[in-house]
């Protein structure tokens, strides 16, 4: 009997056929299933074992009482530092579950950061992970740090960097040790130092392979609030924000980082005044202009 380490994105609800399958396996090998107790992923997969009555299952949770606890399984509570808030109150006990399991089943929104966290966790162990990206309907297993570290550089720029920032100095130090560069060394320039806009007559089809400079960003948030597209705004701001670094500006506004990285999503739904919090603590401003008027518009904020 093996441990399965089983979890993924807050934002994938739904279970596709794939993952169901997978974890009908786990019940007929008998498998123990330990997984975390948030909304999402955890909660589905709680939801599944529940209705096939699947009783070896152990809940963890950072702290006294799980969120979610649907088989009122056993609960493994993991103590955490006092100072721990947020991403990183509720990352101990992926850590605890990344060193207790055998293997690794993680479902994907391709975009969540601690999903391809808990893999890099899991490889640092020498555990082999398998990692079901529901959008693209894709299954990667991911048996090396090597093997993470090219998945990795194949995903995009927000995902790389929101990886790296989240990750803690011990786990990003087994990367820098491992035989190949990979992308490591692409993700060591900072903020202060914003790349150069689009070249002229460079399209973006032609930029497809690199990330998109300050002034690429600032444009996508600028046409989007021109358009009065909210989805594109948050995804905008959301990417401008991890640019300048979600810890400084959680540092700014006095919010809490995890909280941030929820509302700045194509899902999220902030209040205004987060939004001009967030704004203000990344150097930029919203100015109302009557309708025709471009100045404003062009030019929202530059780099503070």
């Amino acid at each position: 009997m093996n441990t399965i380490f089983i979890g993924g994105s807050r934002h994938v609800s739904r279970l596709p056929p794939e993952v169901k399958n997978r974890l009908d396996n786990v019940v007929a090998s008998g498998h123990r299933v330990i997984i975390g107790d948030a909304s999402g992923v955890d909660k589905a997969v709680q939801k599944h074992f529940l209705e096939k009555h699947y009783a070896n299952v152990t809940v963890f949770c950072s702290g006294d009482i799980p969120r979610n606890n649907l088989g009122n399984w056993h609960a493994h509570h993991v103590a955490v530092p006092e100072n721990a808030k947020g991403f990183h109150f509720y990352a101990a006990k992926d850590r605890e579950m990344a060193r207790e399991a055998d293997f690794g089943l993680m479902i994907w929104d391709g975009k969540s950061p601690g999903t391809v966290l808990n893999v890099l966790r899991l490889a640092i162990t020498g555990k082999i992970a398998v990692l079901v990206n529901v959008p693209e309907k894709d299954v990667v297993n991911i048996k090396t740090l090597d093997h993470w570290k090219a998945f990795i550089s194949r995903c995009s720029r927000e995902v790389q960097l929101d990886v790296k920032e989240r990750a803690t100095p011990e786990e990003w130090h087994r990367l820098e040790t491992c035989d190949q560069p990979s992308f490591l060394s692409s993700l060591d320039t900072t903020a202060s130092d914003p790349p150069k806009s689009m070249p002229a007559g460079e399209t973006l089809s032609s930029t497809a392979t690199r990330p998109p400079s300050y002034d690429e960003m600032l444009a996508t948030l600028n046409e989007a609030l021109a358009h009065g597209d909210a989805t594109t705004i948050m995804n905008a701001l959301g990417a401008i924000a991890r640019y300048r670094g979600m810890t400084q500006v959680a540092r700014k506004t006095g919010l809490a980082r995890e909280s941030l990285y929820r509302s700045l999503d194509a899902k999220g739904n902030p209040e205004f005044a987060t939004v001009l919090k967030v704004l203000s603590s990344i150097g930029l401003r919203l100015e109302a202009m009557p309708e025709g008027s471009v100045p404003g518009l062009d030019t929202v904020g530059t780099p503070g």
